[in-house]
This record gives C-alpha cells, sequence and structure tokens, in this order.
C-alpha cells in the first residue's frame, strides 16, 4: 500500500512539475482554492499511473520492433502517448489536466515526468514487498 501512494505522489510530483515548466501542459489552472488542485493532481496522478499499468505494457510491446530500430528512443514517444492519453481521461473526468500538443508539449512532458521519476527513485529506493 505504501508503494503505491509513494508512486501516486511521485507520479504527481512528475505532472506537476511538466505543467510547471512545459507552457502546452495545464494542470488544475483554473482552480481557485489549494484542496481543489491538491484533489485534481492527485486524482490526474492515479489515472496517469492506471493507464501506464494497463496500456503502457501494451504499446511498448507493439512497437517493440521500433523501440529495437531506435536504440531505445521510441520509448520517449511510448511515454508521451500516455501523456495524451492521460489528458484525454482526465478530460472525461472532468478534469483540469490538458495537453496542448503532442510534438513537442508532450513528448517533453514525458521527459520532465521521467526526469521526476529517476530522481525520486535515486532519493526513495525501492523496498520489495512479499
Amino acid at each position: 500500500m505504501t508503494n503505491f501512494l509513494i508512486r501516486l505522489v511521485v507520479n504527481a510530483l512528475g505532472l506537476w512539475a511538466a505543467a510547471a515548466l512545459i507552457d502546452g501542459i495545464r494542470l488544475a489552472d483554473d482552480s481557485a482554492d489549494t484542496s481543489t488542485r491538491v484533489k485534481t493532481v492527485l486524482l490526474t496522478a492515479l489515472i496517469f499511473g492506471i493507464i501506464n499499468a494497463i496500456l503502457k505494457p501494451i504499446a511498448t510491446f507493439l512497437s517493440f520492433p521500433l523501440i529495437i530500430v531506435t536504440l531505445g528512443l521510441f520509448i520517449i514517444i511510448v511515454n508521451a502517448l500516455m501523456l495524451q492519453f492521460t489528458s484525454w481521461s482526465a478530460d472525461q473526468f472532468g478534469l483540469a489536466f490538458h495537453v496542448d500538443h503532442f510534438f513537442w508539449d508532450a513528448v517533453l512532458g514525458a521527459c520532465v515526468i521521467a526526469v521526476v521519476g529517476m530522481l525520486a527513485n535515486f532519493v526513495l529506493p525501492e523496498k520489495h514487498e512479499v
């Protein structure tokens, strides 16, 4: 359970950092109070985590030849696709998260989220749960 909460917070920090650094990504901009913003960020991170758990393995498997040919760089495109799908899903749930364009907003956002995830994995070593 704690592993799930840590991943949720790391995803939330990554999405927040991407929205703060990239003009084409908006996250909880129209919310006036802090509690609504935090709720939007956490719910969007939850959607992002679910999409990454279910759809990312399928997309990675289907794009495996392109990942091999590009020496792994195509995984950035897969991550950007997951971010774009999160934007669409958040819109379906009425959450204030939107990615304007696939190139370059989603691609750069995926890179920012990956860097935040790497830093979090470096700072918070994963404990193996039995």
